[in-house]
């Protein structure tokens, strides 16, 4: 099987054009990386489905290995149905949160904001505690030692 180097390229570009403008602040930004990342997996799916071959149609004279797998492009179409609806939703935040603010950007939640700024110390959990090495010890509270008893 040899893989289209183009294909892969192109979609190692929308991959990563699509996780960029998903870490954007901007809903419609993120919009258009969810786009991209769908039609950069869609094409990653296509490339590594396999060879071309015919369409998988019942033929008795037919040797099986001529046909194409299905299960790729059975896969294609579920994500491109996945991806319409997460659009329609994402248009849908985007519309109503230029109606509430004129904006669509995310603002900073003054929590997160504390939340990032505390110390992730805490001395109940985090003091060091004296390690205990001894499993067993005897009646007088000495320990046994392999071997002994």
């Amino acid at each position: 099987m040899s893989v289209n180097i183009t294909f892969l390229v192109i979609t190692g570009v929308l991959l990563a054009a699509g996780f960029y403008l998903v870490l954007e602040r901007t809903l419609t930004r993120v919009l258009l990386g969810i786009m991209l990342l769908g039609n950069g997996v869609n094409l990653l799916i296509l490339t590594t489905g396999g060879r071309r071959g015919v369409a998988p149609l019942f033929d008795s004279n037919r040797d099986p290995s001529e046909y194409s797998d299905p299960l790729p492009q059975a896969l294609i179409l579920t994500a491109i149905v996945i991806t319409f609806a997460v659009t329609a939703f994402l248009l849908a935040m985007i519309y109503r949160s230029w109606a509430l603010t004129s904006a669509d950007i995310v603002a900073d939640d003054t929590e997160d904001i504390k939340v990032s700024q505390s110390t992730a110390y805490d001395e109940e959990e985090d003091s060091p505690v004296a390690e205990d090495t001894t499993e067993f010890v005897d009646e007088e509270g000495r320990p046994i030692r392999e071997g002994e008893e």
